[in-house]
């Protein structure tokens, strides 16, 4: 309570005496204030159009400031935190500042995480927003406070993510914009050590998006007692973002059908314009709806030219399984999957669902709202495009200088227009964090990108790679399940004040950086606004849509099956002296099935005895599928009371599956038993005392 007290007398302080500047000064006539920012924010039709008046939108983050040339064996630098633009002293206090940009311009998002030194608890620093070279701070208090905790505003412009995840490894946003006529400077100030990159010290990460105006553009810069002045108007826009029903979209139903499709059928619909399409409902029924959402295809046109091409699920952020969730652009449920993009046309429009699928898929719904809308040099079309990497080879980057990770293109367009967001649609093979790569943006040919960030979960609005669900106005988790296992994820980014404009050209780039060497699948969808005229690299794909979607591990990476063996992981245990047995799952090692039976945690003399059936008793060759690796131990090997191994050592720098033949062994109906007792560790080993079991061939012998 008393820092809550004493963040809010500071805050009242620096308004007031920031007042002569700003307060009773009439905003001019199109002029930029916080409440025309808000008005903005809601009003999808703004960005179906050109900005006017124009600005450029660019980023502030702690990314790794040793990533400075593209392509450079330093441009997959990691070190993503506690970077700043300089350290400055300001009465008597150091500062860290975050953002040193002049004016007429906006912040417009603001995301961060942190935490104490050694991975502690995080200290809370103090953030500061100064205005227009004014050496008070406009904004000053805790960070978290401001960030999400509701000191600016309520949710969902200022809100951690998901409660489920505990608060410290939570990402924090705040999107309530805050303009400035000159020149704004972010600053972070602790008592707790901050050093470059966080070696030893605090770690701060964070990411802000700005806008720069037009230099003769009018910008009312941000006061406390304007949000004060803006509370009706911030509360109305705060209601709008938080409604479920986040359309608000009234105007001509174009149809409302219901078909059912069969393989290569489409169901088409031509509206006359000039119109804007503001709503879009879709349902699909069918034996296998995973699949239906993957192949069957929205395809729009709009004057002639095709600016849509992807799959249903893709486009509405969900990907291949219905997550029920909203955003402001999206809504999601059992019953409909919707969008409340505006899409403009002069002449015509054509929408057309496809079944490219090899199975029925009935269109339960599809429902479009229409209004008018004035074609002018300034409208823009919408474009969606999706593409996919199957079977993408990841490597593993944790313990390698040269990390392995690389740069995907999601898109690059070619003409006028603006980025407007994207979805993300992945199945992980692996029981790690697959996303610790960040975007890089290049807008108008630039060398280097305009925005680059700290990581593909704080692009989306969160952090730490957290699994569980969120949904807010403008990000959302749908599903993490493969965030940190094997499984489907699902994150998604649309904008809104934050959106980028381009005059020539945008080039959005994904690094692609796993904890694992494995393989993958990995779709994203981009979405944005452009010109007539415009061109771009994303073709329509209808080979990787018809592809089998992947539910397994197994469906993206075929496991090696010993043909006739007695898994490891099937046998049955029945007695452990010591340590600990289990399961153990992985695509990395080329284990039979992709599992073995793993005993860890035991100490020399233990045992181990598992049984395993056989038909018919008799001489049988037999060959224990095993695995061998730094930790693992030096063991003999029994069966049914025999010694058939009196010493193996299971040693190897690095993880790999090995057979070891046992030569000829008596083997009885019913249960056979095998013992693996543990005798030591070579002396180049971590003393961990590992076994693993993959499998058990026994061939019998030829009388």
């Amino acid at each position: 309570m008393m820092n809550q007290k004493k963040t809010l007398i500071v805050l009242t302080m620096v308004s007031i005496g920031l007042g002569t500047v700003h307060i009773f000064s009439s905003p001019a006539v199109g002029a930029v204030t916080l409440e025309s920012l808000l008005e903005e924010m809601v009003d999808r039709d703004t960005i179906a159009r050109l900005s006017s008046p124009a600005y450029t939108c660019r980023q502030f983050s702690s990314y790794d400031r040793n990533s400075t040339e593209p392509g450079s064996p330093t441009w997959w630098a990691n070190w993503d935190r506690s970077y700043f633009v300089r350290i400055e002293e300001n009465n008597g206090r150091k500062e860290h500042v975050m953002m040193d940009a002049d004016g007429p311009g906006a912040v417009v998002r603001i995301w961060a995480t942190w935490h104490g030194p050694g991975g502690g608890q995080f200290s809370n620093g103090t953030l500061r927003i100064y205005l227009d070279k004014n050496p008070k701070p406009v904004i000053e208090g805790p960070a978290e406070d401001l960030i999400s905790k509701g000191l600016l505003a309520a949710e969902p412009l200022s809100e951690s993510v998901s409660p489920e995840t505990e608060y410290r490894h939570r990402g924090h946003n705040l999107y309530l914009p805050i303009p400035y006529a000159r020149h704004c400077k972010i600053t972070y100030q602790t008592d707790v050590l901050i050093d470059e990159g966080a070696r030893k010290g605090e770690a701060l990460y964070y990411q802000i998006n700005y806008r720069t105006y037009e230099p003769k553009t009018t910008v009312e810069s941000f006061t406390m007692q304007g949000l004060k002045g803006a509370k009706p108007t911030l509360d109305r826009v705060q209601r709008m973002l938080k409604d479920n029903n986040r359309s608000g979209a009234t105007g001509t139903a174009e149809n409302a059908s219901k078909v059912t499709l069969g393989p290569n059928g489409a169901k088409p619909v031509t509206i006359n314009g000039p119109r804007a399409i503001c709503s879009l409902e879709v349902n699909l029924e069918a034996d296998d709806l995973s699949q239906a959402l993957r192949s069957t295809v929205l395809k729009m046109s709009f004057d002639g030219t095709q600016t849509v091409w992807c799959p249903i699920g893709d486009f509405f952020g969900t990907g291949y399984h219905i997550r029920p969730h909203a955003t402001w652009y999206t809504g999601i449920t059992e019953e409909a999957l919707a969008c409340y993009w505006v899409m403009p046309f002069n002449k015509e429009a054509k929408i057309e669902i496809v079944n490219l699928g090899s199975q029925n898929v009935k269109l339960a719904k599809f429902d479009i709202l229409t209004k008018p809308w004035k074609w002018d040099e300034r409208s823009c079309y919408f474009h969606a495009a999706w593409k996919q990497w199957p079977d993408i080879k990841t490597q593993s980057n944790e313990k390698t200088q040269d990390h392995g990770a690389f740069d995907l293109n999601w898109v690059t367009v070619k003409g006028q227009g603006t980025y407007v967001g994207d979805a993300l649609t992945l199945f992980n093979t692996a029981k790690t964090w697959w996303g610790e790569g960040d975007e890089k943006i290049y807008v108008d040919g630039e060398h280097f990108p305009s925005h680059i960030g700290t990581g593909s979960e704080d692009y989306y609005g969160y952090a730490w790679c957290k699994p569980a669900f969120f949904q807010s106005a403008f990000h959302a988790q749908p599903s993490g399940d493969g965030n940190l296992e094997p499984g489907f994820t699902v994150n998604s980014r649309f904008r809104a004040l934050d959106a980028i404009p381009f005059t020539k050209s945008i080039q959005f780039d994904m690094e692609l950086w796993h904890w694992a060497a494995t393989t993958m699948s990995y779709a994203p969808t981009t979405f944005w606004y452009a010109r007539p005229g415009a061109a771009w690299d994303v073709k329509p794909d209808a080979t990787e849509a018809k592809r089998p979607v992947p539910k397994t591990v197994e469906d993206i990476i075929k496991p090696r099956i010993v043909e006739g063996a007695i898994e490891g992981e099937k046998t049955a245990v029945i007695e452990r002296t010591g340590g600990i047995s289990q399961i153990q799952e992985s695509t990395d090692f080329n284990w039979s099935r992709n599992a073995q039976l793993w005993w860890r945690e035991g100490k020399v003399g233990n045992t181990l005895t598992v049984e395993f059936e056989m038909g018919e008793g008799g001489d049988y060759d037999v060959t224990l599928g095993i695995t061998k690796a730094v930790d693992y131990a030096v063991c003999r090997i029994e069966i049914n009371g025999e010694i058939k191994a009196e010493s193996i050592d299971f040693f190897n720098p690095s993880v790999i599956a090995r057979d070891i033949k046992l030569g000829t062994c008596k083997l009885v109906k019913g249960r056979n038993k095998l013992k693996v007792t543990i005798l030591g560790a070579n002396p180049a080993a971590v003393k961990n005392h590992m076994f693993g079991l993959d499998y058990v061939l026994a061939v019998k012998r030829a009388q």
